[in-house]
């Protein structure tokens, strides 16, 4: 009985043990870095449902990948110059030079565009059009000279030797390769977070706010159509082209630009080839302009 207590004994200890330290084990295992495919909750108030891309679904992981390479500084050739260089979130993701500047100290061919609601663009980007999805537009940029002056394969170098960049390509994508395609969609997903919908005017569309007699008068005369027969009853007709929840109808529009024998910008003509399309450029959104100086 002695020999036969003290087996039972010890092997119940064992058994314990080996529990015990498996348990251990379980609860100290380090799993690395995972795959995130959790969905981004995109906020968009009363603007319409958007069309986010089949091949590019907002992820928590991907739109936090986007906003650390909007912000890098490294994706300049002398790393000084970063996307929110020029997209400034204090001026509504744009800047306030009337031709933006670039690492070498040269002036762009035009002010930097807004970068929020892009989720509600119909056509192409830039002001004359010439990419067709965000994500193109996206690496452009950095390798104008005018620009960021920078190549995509040295980017792609500078990146490859962080291992916070490593480690959050893995949790956007599921692998450590580190692409211009990735950087691309991942700067798509942050621009697509970004959005703008809760001013005055949408509390007011949505009867939570009041406008004031300045307001209003203003409203009218946005939104009535110029009647040359009767002026003195006309309105601006603003909203001919800044017309939607976004205040833009995505087209190009030609403002008489083509008229001034100065102006070396042709605008849209310069992608289609097109002569009409001689001083025509976007038609941008009206939210937040008075971020957005200077104008026209």
């Amino acid at each position: 009985m002695p020999f036969k207590l003290v087996t039972y004994c010890g092997a119940f200890i064992f058994i314990t043990a080996v529990v015990f330290i498996s348990g251990c084990k379980k609860d100290n295992v380090d799993v690395g870095v995972q795959w995130d495919t959790s969905p981004y909750a995109l906020s968009y108030g009363d603007l319409p449902q958007p069309l986010i891309p089949d091949d590019n679904a907002l992820t928590n992981a991907g739109v936090q990948l986007g906003r650390m390479l909007f912000y890098e500084k490294r994706l300049s050739g002398n790393g000084t110059m970063s996307c929110a260089s020029c997209h400034q979130q204090a001026f509504a993701f744009t800047d306030t030079s009337k031709f933006s500047i670039g690492i070498d100290g040269l002036p762009g061919k035009r002010q930097a565009m807004v970068a929020f609601n892009t989720l509600w663009h119909s056509n192409e980007f830039f002001w004359d059009g010439r990419a067709h999805l965000l994500r193109e537009q996206s690496l452009m940029p950095i390798q104008d000279p005018l620009e960021m002056h920078e190549t995509l394969d040295n980017v792609v170098a500078k990146l490859s030797v962080d291992q916070d960049y490593i480690d959050q390509f893995i949790r956007a994508f599921g692998s450590d390769a580190i692409t211009p395609e990735r950087i691309a969609l991942a700067l798509e997903q942050f621009m697509h977070s970004i959005v703008s919908y809760n001013s005055k005017y949408d509390q007011f569309l949505a009867g939570q706010a009041e406008l004031t007699l300045s307001e209003e008068r203003g409203r009218e005369l946005f939104f009535t159509e110029y009647n040359p027969f009767f002026p003195e009853l006309s309105g601006a007709d603003c909203g001919h082209c800044h017309s939607g929840s976004n205040f833009e109808n995505d087209r190009y529009m030609n403002n008489g630009l083509d008229t001034d024998g100065s102006m070396l910008d042709i605008g849209r003509e310069a992608v289609t080839g097109n002569p009409g399309d001689r001083g025509k450029f976007k038609v941008t959104t009206l939210r937040n302009i008075e971020h957005t100086y200077p104008y026209m």
